[in-house]
C-alpha cells in the first residue's frame, strides 16, 4: 500500500493520482488531490488538509502582553494588536518545496511534485508577514481615497477657490463618498480595536483615536446630509462646518504607524533565521571503517564523525583521534582560534581550521548549545515587556475625563440651553469631542521616532524600533562584551623586541617568512605586518609546523624557528634572561609571544594582541560622567580581560563566561532593579542582547548579534552607545514636549467648547475653531519634533 508523501495516509493505488518523476511513481491521496487544485480554498496557499495540519497547535500571543495566548490568531483583548504566532525552535530541521510548502520531510532531497530540491524550514515569522500586507493595501487605498479630500478641503480653506469649479454641496457631497473607504474599510481595525477597548475595560490610544475619527466623520456626515438641523449661529455661508479631512489624515497616519511597527515586529525572527543558518548540514560518518556522508538530523549519540580542514563541525561531541585548530568566535567571541586535541570538547556549528580529526558525538538535536542559544534568544524576545508607551497612559485618564465633559455638555443644554435647546446640546458636545480629537496626539510620538532614528541613522546608528529609544534614556548599567566591541577583534602585531636593535629587519624578515607558509590563526597578523614594513619574505625550504608548539624551516641556508617559548627551548636555544623578562610583562598586558630563532641563537620576540580600539578610552570616560556603570562580560582568561579593564578603567570584569552567564548576569541586574544595556558583536551576546531592555550590536558582528539587538552601531565604535543614549534623552524630552503640545490647546478650548463662557459673553467655541486648535497643535508637534534634526549627539 502506497503512502501519501504530505500527510503519510495509506492510499490505495487504483484511485489514486500518481505523478511522474525519474521513472517513479508518488501517490496522493483523493483529499489532497482534490484541494491542491483548489487552491482559493486554502489560506495559505497550501492544500486545505495540510494546512490543518501545519496550523494545529500553533499558539498566538500579543507582543504588548505574552501573557495572552491563543489558539486563533487575531486582536489581543487588552490592547487590540494584532496577535503573531509564537517563534518556535524545533530540534530538527524541516525540509520543504519553496513551489509546496505542503511537502515536508527530515531529509533533504528532491520535491515529488515539481521535482525542485527541497529547502531547510526556518523557525520563526516571515519577514513580509500577511499582517504588513494587509496594512500596505490599507494605506495605499487610503492616501488614494484620502488625497482628493485633503484637497476639496483645501479649496473650501481658500475664499471662493471652489466655487470656480464645483458648487460647496456637490465638494462637501464628494468628501463624503471619498472618506467612506478610508474610514470603513482601511480604518476599520480602528474601530474594532476602539470598541474593545470599551467592552474589556481597558481605554487605549484606539479608544480616543476611534472616538475622534468616529465623531469627526459622524458630525460631518450629518452636517452634509442634514445641515437644517444646526443652529444659524455655527453656519460660515449657510453650511455648518465639516471635518472630513481631519478623519481621513488621522487614519492614514495611524495605518502608516501599524504598518512599520508590523515590519519591525516582523523582522524579530530574523535573529532565530541567522542561527540556524549556521548550523551544519552534512556530516561524514564512520561506520565499520567506511565514511558515509549523512545529513546531521541522521546522527545519533555515540556516532563517530570525521571532520576535515575548513569544515562546520557538525554537532556537540570529544575529539577521539587527531588534532587541530578550531574558530570558535562564533560561540566564544574570541578571535584566536583554539587547539584541540584527544579528549578535547568541540562545539557544532564552530570552524575546523587547519587538521583532521575524528570526534565522538555527545548531543544531537536541541541538546547542542547552538540549540540551546536558540532557545533562550526566543525566550528572551517573547519574555521582553514593552514599556506602556507614555501617550497611552495619558489617554488612559483623558478619554474618559473627555467622555464625561462631553456627556455633562449635552445633557446640561439640553435642560437650560436656548431654544433649539436640543441643536445647542449636540453642537457643544460634538465641539467638545472635536478638540478633544488626538490630531497631534498622533503625531507626538511617531514624529519624535522618525526624526530622531533619522538623526541617528546620519551619525551610524541604527534603531530598530521606539521601543528601543524608550529604554534607552533609563539605563544604569552597560554590559559589554570585550573582543570587538572594546578591542578591535582582529588580532595584530603590537610589540616587537629585537635582540639587538640592528636585527629588527631580519627578525621581521624570518618571522614573515616562516608564517607564509603556516595554517595557525596567528600567522597573517605576522605576514600582515611584515609587508606593512616593507619586509621582503624569503623561499623557505624544508618547512614544517610542530602543532602546538611552533614551525621550522631552511630559510637562506640557516636553520630558522618560530613558536612558543617551551618550543623554542626544547630544540636547544638559550633564550636571554632580559627577553624573558620583558616577554612576561607582556603577556601581563594580554599578548602572545611568539619567539624567532636563527642559525640556534635568538632573533628576538613578537607581542601579537587584539588592540583595543582608540575610541574606547573616551566612551568609557564619557558613560562613567554619564553617572552609569560598566561590566565587561567576556569568554575570554580572566587575565587578558582584567588587563584590558586597568587599561580602560572599566567598574567591573566578569570572565571566562559561557553564553548562558551572560544571560544570567543580565537578569540578576535586572531582578536587583537595574536597567541594563548590554553591547556585543558575536553569537554569545545575542541571548544577553535579547534579554537586556537594550541591546546594542557592533556593526562589524555577526548577523545574529544584530538581529538581536534593538540598537547597531554601523561602525563598531562604543562611542555609539555615548551618542545614543544622548539621542534617547533628547527624544524622549521631545516627545514630553509634543505630548504637552497635543493636548494644551485642546485641553484649554474643552471648557470653552462646553459653553462655561456663554452665560458671560455669549461666547460659543464653533466646531471649526475647534478644527483649527488641532491643527495648529499639530504643526507645533511636527515644528518641535524637526528640531530634533539638529540635535548634537
Amino acid at each position: 500500500m502506497a503512502k501519501d508523501p504530505v500527510c503519510g495516509m495509506d492510499v490505495d493505488e487504483s484511485k489514486a493520482i500518481s505523478a511522474e518523476k525519474a521513472g517513479g511513481k508518488y501517490y496522493f491521496c483523493s483529499q489532497h488531490c482534490k484541494n491542491i487544485f483548489l487552491k482559493k480554498e486554502a489560506r495559505s496557499g497550501m492544500c486545505c488538509h495540510a494546512e490543518e495540519k501545519a496550523l494545529k497547535g500553533k499558539k498566538y500571543t500579543c507582543p504588548m502582553h505574552p501573557e495572552i495566548i491563543s489558539e486563533k490568531p487575531g486582536d489581543c483583548p487588552k490592547c487590540g494588536m494584532s496577535l503573531e504566532p509564537e517563534i518556535s525552535t524545533p530540534s530538527e530541521t524541516i525540509y520543504t518545496c519553496p513551489m509546496h510548502p505542503e511537502i515536508e520531510q527530515k531529509f533533504p532531497g528532491d520535491c515529488p511534485k515539481c521535482g525542485m530540491p527541497l529547502e531547510p524550514k526556518h523557525a520563526g515569522p516571515e519577514e513580509d508577514d500577511e499582517e504588513s500586507c494587509i496594512l500596505r493595501k490599507k494605506l495605499w487605498t487610503g492616501i488614494f481615497f484620502g488625497l482628493p479630500v485633503v484637497l476639496l478641503a483645501f479649496g473650501e480653506m481658500v475664499p471662493g477657490l471652489r466655487y470656480e469649479f464645483m458648487e460647496p454641496r456637490t465638494g462637501n457631497l464628494w468628501q463624503l463618498i471619498l472618506s467612506i473607504p478610508v474610514i470603513f474599510w482601511s480604518g476599520d481595525f480602528i474601530f474594532r480595536r476602539a470598541l474593545k477597548s470599551v467592552i474589556n475595560r481597558s481605554l487605549n490610544m484606539f479608544t480616543l483615536i476611534g472616538m475622534g475619527v468616529g465623531v469627526a466623520f459622524v458630525y460631518s456626515a450629518v452636517a452634509v446630509l442634514l445641515p437644517q438641523i444646526f443652529p444659524e449661529s455655527i453656519k460660515i455661508h449657510g453650511r455648518p462646518g465639516i471635518y472630513f479631512e481631519a478623519a481621513v489624515v488621522i487614519t492614514v497616519l495611524v495605518i502608516l504607524g501599524q504598518y512599520l511597527e508590523a515590519r519591525a515586529r516582523a523582522r524579530t525572527g530574523q535573529a532565530i533565521k541567522a542561527l540556524m543558518g549556521l548550523a551544519a548540514r552534512n556530516a561524514h560518518r564512520l561506520e565499520d571503517g567506511k565514511e558515509t556522508d549523512v545529513p546531521v538530523e541522521q546522527v545519533q549519540h555515540g556516532d563517530l564523525l570525521r571532520v576535515r580542514p575548513g569544515e562546520k563541525i557538525p554537532l556537540d561531541g570529544e575529539v577521539v583521534e587527531g588534532q587541530s585548530t578550531v574558530d570558535e568566535s562564533m560561540i566564544s567571541g574570541e578571535p584566536v582560534p583554539v587547539e584541540k586535541k584527544k579528549g578535547d570538547n568541540v562545539i557544532g556549528a564552530t570552524v575546523n581550521q587547519t587538521g583532521s580529526f575524528v570526534m565522538r558525538t555527545e548531543k544531537i538535536g536541541s541538546e547542542t548549545l547552538l540549540a540551546q542559544i536558540i532557545h533562550m534568544v526566543a525566550e528572551a524576545q517573547r519574555s521582553r515587556a514593552p514599556i506602556q508607551g507614555l501617550a497611552d497612559k495619558v489617554a488612559g485618564v483623558f478619554v474618559p475625563v473627555v467622555i464625561v465633559i462631553a456627556v455633562v455638555t449635552f445633557i446640561v443644554w439640553s435642560f437650560w440651553g436656548p431654544f433649539p435647546a436640543l441643536a445647542y446640546a449636540l453642537v457643544n458636545a460634538i465641539a467638545v469631542l472635536i478638540i478633544a480629537c488626538p490630531c497631534a496626539l498622533g503625531l507626538a510620538t511617531p514624529m519624535s521616532i522618525m526624526v530622531g532614528v533619522g538623526r541617528a541613522a546620519r551619525s551610524g546608528i541604527l534603531i530598530k524600533n521606539a521601543e528601543a529609544i524608550e529604554k534607552t534614556e533609563k539605563v544604569t548599567h552597560i554590559l559589554t562584551d570585550k573582543t570587538g566591541t572594546l578591542t578591535e577583534g582582529k588580532p595584530r602585531v603590537v610589540s616587537v623586541f629585537p635582540m639587538r636593535e640592528e636585527d629588527e629587519q631580519l627578525l621581521l624578515s624570518v618571522a614573515g617568512s616562516l608564517e607564509s607558509l603556516s595554517e595557525h590563526p596567528l600567522a597573517r597578523a605576522v605576514v600582515d605586518y611584515a609587508k606593512d614594513k616593507n619586509i621582503v619574505l624569503g623561499d623557505v625550504r624544508h618547512f614544517e609546523s610542530v602543532t602546538g608548539g611552533g614551525v621550522k624551516g631552511i630559510l637562506d641556508g640557516k636553520a630558522v624557528l618560530l613558536g612558543k617559548e617551551k618550543f623554542i627551548a626544547g630544540n636547544d636555544i638559550n633564550l636571554p634572561e632580559p627577553l624573558r623578562q620583558k616577554a612576561s610583562a607582556l603577556r601581563e598586558k594580554a599578548q602572545t609571544i611568539v619567539w624567532v630563532a636563527r642559525d640556534r641563537a635568538v632573533v628576538g620576540f613578537l607581542g601579537i594582541a587584539d588592540p583595543i580600539k582608540k575610541s574606547s578610552f573616551d566612551a568609557v570616560t564619557k558613560i562613567h560622567e554619564m553617572g552609569l556603570k560598566i561590566i565587561m562580560l567576556t569568554g575570554d582568561n580572566r587575565q587578558t580581560a582584567l588587563a584590558i579593564a586597568s587599561q580602560l578603567k572599566i567598574d567591573d570584569v566578569r570572565a571566562e563566561l559561557e553564553p548562558r552567564q551572560k544571560l544570567e548576569i543580565v537578569k540578576e541586574l535586572t531582578a536587583a532593579g537595574s536597567l541594563v544595556l548590554m553591547a556585543g558583536d558575536g553569537i554569545n551576546d545575542a541571548p544577553a542582547l535579547a534579554q537586556a531592555e537594550v541591546g546594542v550590536a557592533m556593526g562589524t558582528g555577526t548577523d545574529v548579534a544584530i538581529e538581536s539587538a534593538g540598537i547597531t552601531l554601523v561602525k563598531g565604535d562604543l562611542n555609539g552607545i555615548v551618542s545614543a543614549i544622548k539621542l534617547s534623552r533628547a527624544v524622549m524630552r521631545n516627545i514630553r514636549q509634543n505630548l504637552f503640545f497635543a493636548f494644551i490647546y485642546n485641553a484649554l478650548g474643552i471648557p470653552i467648547a462646553a459653553g462655561v463662557l456663554y452665560p458671560f459673553a455669549g461666547i460659543l467655541l464653533n466646531p471649526m475653531i475647534a478644527g483649527a486648535a488641532m491643527s495648529f497643535s499639530s504643526v507645533s508637534v511636527i515644528g518641535n519634533a524637526l528640531r530634533l534634526r539638529k540635535a548634537g549627539i
